[in-house]
């Protein structure tokens, strides 16, 4: 059975904001020692346990109360409220430099962590040269810290954090600082501790990271534990609060304001008889020079006789989830309405993930489907087979065109969801096989498809 390596039982922490500050003996008779305040939580009732030797992350958006839970962990503040245990040998890297004094060099800054963690200096001794070699710091190890670039600074106190052999390593958002080599030295450090069966929480912003190398992780919002479980949904989880607080689509409701914003201009330009810009180009879609004129500009208001009233993504019937899984197709259901008969006109569709990266564009007409268009109401659909991509949310933009240009355009259309319940990590998911051929000179077996 396997033993609780940390335990957070309803843990609360209040801080106190001072809007004043009484410096005067007299000012602080006069208020009887009272000084104007107001409370904030930075956490409410948090509880979890973590089993030893589990790899546990910490998701959550800035101010939600990450930094503040592994402080109570490392015991450098008290909760407010509740407790935590901690059974084991804890070395935490909470921040850059943490605990480093600037005017002591490299050399007894090692020594006075290693005192701060319970080492004699005997042990530090013995753990010196594989902490100067890990750090990559040989030539400067005998120079003040004040000196040390940023880099320089995580490199150290990665190093003493590691080589101390601790059971339980508490890290806060330290692992993306230093070059792409000594972030894979760290990871390496990292996954050899998982080997040994060391328990390990740490806080990150890169859900990759979090999926690759965690056995389940804590979503936190507003100090609060929205959720705990596998990485995969986890990370869905703290998506989803991205999405509600609007920090995952702030860049598509601007670049969709500003499409709006572009269009009642062409409307009074058209209007004055000049040319206008493209607002998909305006908008930031691949192939179009912001500024410039183009072939599908959003016709006059007179000329757009097809106008979009709803759109919406339709999943699987089958499915009671609010997201999709890598490979299961989604319906892009667009109602609009037509004043007037339209002869061939155009649907197009395009895909873009997270920052407006477009990834996918295609239209009816590429597609092979003739539109030739009633007056009044209807609706049209493009159907996704098979959505080949990984965790994320997706907007979809939708656009008609007829002869006379551009009729409607909608950014972002509508929005759907990936959660990916594998480990692998990136944008598209790829199909994959992998066989060790040969061992020695020798064949042997080859193996089955590895999932995503």
């Amino acid at each position: 059975m396997s033993t609780t390596a940390v335990e957070v039982q309803g843990v609360s922490k209040r801080f106190r904001l001072y809007h004043e500050k009484y410096t005067s003996l007299k000012e602080k008779v006069i208020h009887a020692g009272r000084i104007p305040h107001e409370d904030l939580w930075a956490l409410r009732d948090v509880s979890f346990e973590v089993p030893e030797g589990e790899t546990i992350g910490i998701l959550g958006r800035n101010g939600s109360g990450k930094s503040t839970l592994l402080k109570c962990v490392c015991g450098i503040l008290q909760p407010t409220a509740g407790q935590v245990v901690v059974r084991g040998k804890l070395a935490g890297l909470l921040e850059l430099g943490a605990g480093f004094q600037q005017e002591l060099s490299g050399r007894e800054n090692i020594y006075l962590n290693g005192s701060m963690l319970g080492f004699s200096k005997r042990d530090v001794d013995r753990m010196f040269d594989d902490i100067v070699e890990f750090a990559e710091l040989g030539q400067f190890i005998d120079n003040q810290v004040k000196y040390y670039s940023s880099g320089m600074y995580v490199r150290l106190g990665f190093a003493v954090a590691v080589n101390v052999d601790p059971d339980i390593l508490v890290i806060d958002e330290v692992l993306a600082v230093g070059d792409e080599r000594f972030q894979r030295k760290c990871l390496d450090r990292v996954k050899q501790f998982q080997r040994e069966g060391r328990t390990i929480l740490f806080v990150s912003h890169a859900p990759d990271l979090v999926r690759s190398i965690c056995d389940r992780a804590v979503v936190l919002s507003d100090g609060e534990m929205v959720g705990m479980g596998a990485p995969g949904e986890a990370i869905r989880l703290f998506r989803e609060r991205l999405l509600e607080a609007g920090d995952a689509l702030g860049a598509s409701e601007a670049a969709a304001a500003l499409g709006a914003a572009t269009e009642e201009v062409a409307e009074e330009h058209a209007a004055e008889g000049l040319a206008y810009p493209d607002p998909q180009a305006a908008a930031g879609v691949p192939g179009a020079a912001a500024g410039s004129v183009s072939p599908l500009r959003l016709a006059p208001q007179e000329s757009r006789p097809v106008r979009f009233t709803d759109v919406t993504c339709v999943l699987p019937a089958e499915s009671e989830r609010r997201y999709l899984l890598p490979g299961e197709p989604v319906t892009v259901r667009a109602s609009f309405e037509s004043v007037r008969p339209v002869a061939g006109a155009v649907f197009q569709l395009e895909l873009r993930g997270d920052g407006g990266t477009g990834l996918f564009r295609t239209d009816s007409e590429i597609l092979g489907v003739t539109c030739d268009l009633a007056p009044g109401p209807g609706t049209f659909e493009f159907q996704l087979e098979a959505v080949p991509l990984l965790d994320g949310a997706y907007d979809v933009n939708l656009g008609v065109q007829t002869a006379r240009g551009l009729s409607d355009w909608r950014e972002p259309a509508c929005t759907f969801e990936v959660m990916n319940p594998g480990r692998s990590t990136g944008v598209v998911d790829v199909a994959v096989r992998a066989a060790l051929v040969a061992n020695g000179g020798l064949m042997v077996g080859t193996g089955g498809p590895v999932a995503s």
